[in-house]
């Protein structure tokens, strides 16, 4: 029998920031996928609406089923519900319509342009650092973006219409984004989003029902699977990965995995909707790409330095 100490042999703790990314990234660029389906089989703002108010309900019905503490203020609580307005109402509802008449795989492109914007504004707001390759980054980003959106339109491949609801939806998810980190919520991310859901349904309910007709809907099984996915996979858990990555990635760093939506998008698009796909599209992504490492790279490797001094 060995009379030796036994020593304690540490844990290695599981990292489950790569896996929430992955998930989060799968989950946001299959939404415009899925979103497409259910604009074309449902007005988009009464899909929304529905899809909104649901979501609301779940996650604050079962929060009341677990007897959760609330632990929001009433200052947390009213941002919450602007954010609502912001990332839910206006960012989806704008999305949407543009969706009518734009391809899924560039609607999920242009909207993930917002790290571009989202970078210039933290430096401005938020005092990040806006370093030589960040701008770098930001100007391939926004010539890649730009290059698709030019080929799109000048094929006809989307109309331009649709294109500008898309352009002002991506301001909107960008403002949203930088509300988030300014005013700064405290409480709990799941309650808060509840709130954020039920914010967004009640602004988008009145224009649902005065500019769409609900005999304009369609059943279909397609209609109901995507319907499911928003509500569950999007409104639900994707959005709270997203403030999640926020709070742990900061504005920059986290909105820049965005970047990684087109490639996905398109590919979800290629395979479920049968969307072609043109070898100009691929290339237009790879000043996206190098702009996204320029763009993150700072940010992350500052992050990994706070990490090994902690």
């Amino acid at each position: 029998m060995s009379l030796a100490p036994s020593v304690a042999v540490p844990r290695t703790t599981f990292n489950t920031l790569p896996l929430y990314i992955a998930l989060f990234c799968l989950l946001w660029s299959f939404a415009f996928v899925a979103g497409k389906i259910g604009v074309t089989d449902c007005p988009p703002l009464i899909l929304l609406a529905a899809r909104f108010s649901l979501a609301g309900i779940l996650i604050l019905g079962i929060s009341a089923l677990r007897r959760e503490e609330w632990n929001l203020s009433w200052r947390d609580a009213a941002v919450f519900a602007v954010l609502g307005v912001a990332n839910n109402a206006l960012y989806l509802g704008l999305g949407y319509t543009g969706l009518k008449t734009v391809s899924a795989g560039l609607g999920g492109l242009i909207v993930s342009a917002n790290p571009v914007f989202i970078a210039m504004l933290a430096a401005l707001f938020l005092g990040e650092a806006l370093t030589w390759r960040k701008v770098t980054g930001l100007m391939l980003g926004m010539a890649g973006v730009a290059f698709i959106v030019w080929h799109r339109m000048s094929v006809g491949t989307d109309d331009w219409h649709g294109i500008l609801f898309t352009l002002a939806s991506l301001a909107s998810i960008v403002a949203g984004t930088i509300l988030f980190k300014v005013l700064a919520p405290k409480g709990s991310l799941w309650i808060g989003n509840g709130i954020q859901n039920i914010a967004g349904g009640l602004a988008v309910i009145p224009f649902a029902f005065t500019l769409s007709s609900v005999g304009d809907i369609v059943p279909s099984t397609r209609l109901l699977g995507a319907f499911a996915f928003l509500v569950l996979g999007g409104s639900i858990l994707a959005y709270l990965l997203w403030f999640h990555l926020l709070k742990v990635c900061g504005a920059t760093a986290a909105s820049a995995y965005h970047f990684l939506m087109p490639p996905l998008g398109m590919l979800f698009a290629f395979l479920v909707l049968g969307e072609h796909v043109e070898f100009r599209d691929l290339l237009g992504i790879v000043p996206v790409a190098l702009g996204i490492y320029l763009v993150t790279r700072p940010a992350a490797s500052a992050s990994a330095n706070k990490r090994s001094t902690t």
